[in-house]
């Protein structure tokens, strides 16, 4: 196996745009295409990013809903408690740009010939609750990005506050880092080893797909609870690899 991308990509400015926190415009088109310069390869996880930024903007510019049905591809998902939902025919979500939680990238995961990402990030809404997010991206004809399933959950339970800093104090804000991990590519005429077989237990449904190069395999079950979980998997090293596995519960309150 050989590596179509540096292992680990750490993109710092690109973070520093799209950090959660406090709602943000995000940065304008000229700045995302200066970031994707010299990016090497058709996997490029520095287009995850820069997507996920301009996702994030419309949310803040235009509402939840335009945005989730601006960057589904067509027959797109959301996972929510009651199980998938396609965005086309999802109802409720507040359009309000004032109410639109801000969020940020924290990993891409992506299969060796770029077709498919997976996305994990935090996002922070208007009352101040955190939690992850997760998004499965397609690569389009037009050579962009679309997702096809994006899952939401707050922590449970939610972090303390912070503590007000007192006066005199020396605050220090630290640029994020997204940690950007491609899948290995074959060499000419060398086998892609099948995953791991999925074993299909009682007291949930499951679906997913498999990479169309074979390098990444995505999962999501869903429990009677309401509970959700994402699993990844991707070829690592010349071996398959859990690279997340996390339960999500109840989605936001967000829709009205």
């Amino acid at each position: 196996m050989i590596r179509a991308f540096n292992r680990t990509l750490v993109l710092a400015g690109l973070a520093a745009l799209s950090a959660c926190g406090a709602p943000q415009r995000g940065p304008s088109n000229e700045v995302i295409n200066r970031a994707l310069v010299g990016a090497p390869g058709e996997a490029q996880p520095s287009r995850i990013v820069a997507t996920e930024i301009a996702f994030s903007r419309t949310g803040q510019e235009q509402g939840v809903r335009t945005a989730l049905q601006q960057f589904a591809t067509l027959g797109g998902q959301i996972h929510l408690g009651e199980g998938l939902v396609s965005v086309a025919s999802a109802s409720g979500f507040n359009n309000d740009p004032s109410e639109a939680p801000a969020w940020g990238t924290r990993s891409v995961w992506m299969s060796c010939d770029g077709a498919t990402a997976v996305s994990q990030g935090r996002f922070r809404d208007k009352d101040g609750i955190v939690g992850n997010y997760i998004a499965v991206w397609e690569r389009q004809a037009e050579n962009d990005y679309r997702y096809s399933y994006f899952v939401f959950g707050p922590d449970n339970p939610q972090p303390p506050p912070r503590e007000a800093p007192q006066e005199g104090d020396i605050v220090v804000t630290a640029l994020d880092s997204i940690r950007a991990d491609v899948a290995d590519c074959s060499r000419r005429g060398e086998t892609i080893p099948p995953p791991p077989p999925v074993t299909i237990g009682d007291g949930y449904t499951e679906g997913g797909k498999l990479s169309r190069d074979g390098t990444l395999r995505w999962r999501w079950l869903q429990y009677s609870d309401t509970r959700r979980r994402f699993v990844l998997d991707y070829l690592s090293k010349g071996s398959w690899q859990t690279a997340y596995d996390e339960s999500l519960n109840l989605a936001l309150e967000t829709r009205e």
